[in-house]
């Protein structure tokens, strides 16, 4: 059996492909467990610059596996799993850049993973969307927070309440992504961002990182105390 998440170093670059196409790449236990591990790579070597995450197949990923829910031999042993490999929140505070290739469906946690991205590139034929609540669950993988910093409060609660599907000029549009290509040419597009964003000093690239996720919720006042802070670490303050 192949493995349900196929790693490719190249350089600095990481890629993470998720595959179980036959599933729409929907994630089970098995695929969590070999996302954390990518995800400590990225974590643990600091000569990864750049994490690429992508689907094979006609979707990015359909999100949770419905075939597992309610499979947990207790609440409370899924509580403790979930504590002790923190595969989203591991996700969320990744000191390298990541980027989501979406195509195809993205729904359920499979949005919610490329909403922990850094960047998001769109094929045009990229449909995403919420369908927990319908479900009369509730997002799983971070989408209540990370929807309504994309695409403000407002949109995130069509998507969330109402069941609004984002298409992909939608998303150009709300700043959910950062730019639509053809579905042909989504891969080569994203590996020539990696490696361009790849090529740039990594200090610099992560310092920007963390002055964006660790300033957001900061009074600008503080906001601006925390730049001046990195980019003291950097040694190269502007005048």
């Amino acid at each position: 059996m192949s493995p349900p998440v196929l790693l490719e170093r190249r350089g600095a670059v990481l890629t993470a492909t998720l595959d179980r196409p036959r599933r729409l790449n929907a994630f089970d236990t098995t695929m969590r467990d070999a996302l954390f591990e990518a995800l400590d790579l990225a974590r643990s070597d600091g000569t990864v610059d750049v994490l690429v995450v992508r689907g094979n197949g006609r979707a990015f990923s359909s999100g949770g596996d419905l075939a597992e829910f309610g499979s947990a031999p207790s609440p409370v042993r899924a509580r403790d799993v979930r504590r002790v490999r923190d595969l989203w929140g591991t996700w969320s505070r990744l000191p390298c850049v990541t980027i989501a290739a979406v195509h195809g469906v993205a729904a359920g946690g499979g949005f919610e993973m490329a909403l922990l991205c850094d960047l998001l590139v769109c094929a045009a034929d990229a449909r995403m969307w919420l369908p927990e609540t319908a479900l009369g669950l509730l997002p799983g993988v971070g989408g209540t927070q990370t929807l309504p910093r994309a695409a403000g409060p407002g949109r995130a609660a069509g998507v969330l309440l109402a069941g609004d599907v984002i298409d992909a000029s939608a998303a150009l549009r709300l700043g959910i992504a950062t730019e639509v290509v053809a579905p042909r040419a989504l891969r080569r597009r994203v590996a020539r961002l990696a490696d361009e964003i790849a090529s740039r000093p990594r200090e610099a690239m992560r310092a920007a990182k963390a002055a964006v996720a660790r300033g957001l919720d900061l009074p600008i006042h503080r906001g601006l105390g925390l730049e001046r802070r990195l980019a003291l670490g950097l040694g190269r303050l502007q005048p």
